[in-house]
């Protein structure tokens, strides 16, 4: 029987080769697939964890920077200070899961000046993360 007989009868049966994928390529193609969306499916935890954690300290630097504009505003001169200007440790409270405290020291940099520190916690699932501004208030 020659080559073209064989195709013929091949042809004629059905069983002739036609053109596609092996299980194997296919099983190799979707576990190509499956490794690509598992990499991508991480990096948007990654992004979403990412972004959650930027707009709480976007929150907290804004809540720290209105109480040290609140302090700044005060009222500092050589017959009277604010309670809030005096030396040492103050405690803001807590207000939307955020703690607020500041530090002010006399005296520094230099004679007359005021230095304030404002420091804001907040827990981020079970660690406790803080932002924290400064500034100088010069007795007038």
């Amino acid at each position: 029987m020659g080559t073209n007989m064989k195709k013929m009868i091949l042809k004629k049966s059905g069983l002739e080769r036609q053109g596609g994928f092996t299980l194997l390529e296919v099983i190799v193609a979707i576990s190509i697939l499956t490794v690509g969306l598992l990499a991508v499916g991480t990096m948007q935890i990654s992004a979403i964890w990412g972004n959650s954690l930027s707009g709480k300290m976007t929150t907290a630097t804004s809540v720290a920077e209105a109480k040290l504009e609140d302090l700044l505003s005060l009222e500092y001169t050589l017959t009277s200070t604010h309670e809030d200007l005096s030396e040492g440790n103050h405690d803001g409270g807590t207000s939307s899961g955020y703690t607020t405290t500041w530090t002010v020291v006399n005296n520094s940099p230099i004679v007359n000046t005021k230095t304030i520190t404002v420091i804001v916690t907040w827990k981020d699932k079970w660690i406790t993360k803080s932002t924290s501004l400064s500034s100088y208030l010069a007795r007038s």
